[in-house]
């Protein structure tokens, strides 16, 4: 890989935004996830 490539790959990474909307969405399955298991501990620490 010549010195342009590299270049042109590390200034396409860097321009690259990740999107909001996913990673909005992966939050909010991610904090489902963890509601739901705290939520099932509770219930079976109270049975």
């Amino acid at each position: 890989m010549n010195r342009n490539t590299r270049r042109a790959r590390a200034i396409a990474i860097a321009q690259a935004k990740p999107d909001t909307k996913l990673a909005t969405f992966r939050f909010l399955m991610l904090a489902t996830g963890a509601t739901a298991a705290v939520i099932a501990l509770l219930i079976s620490h109270a049975i």
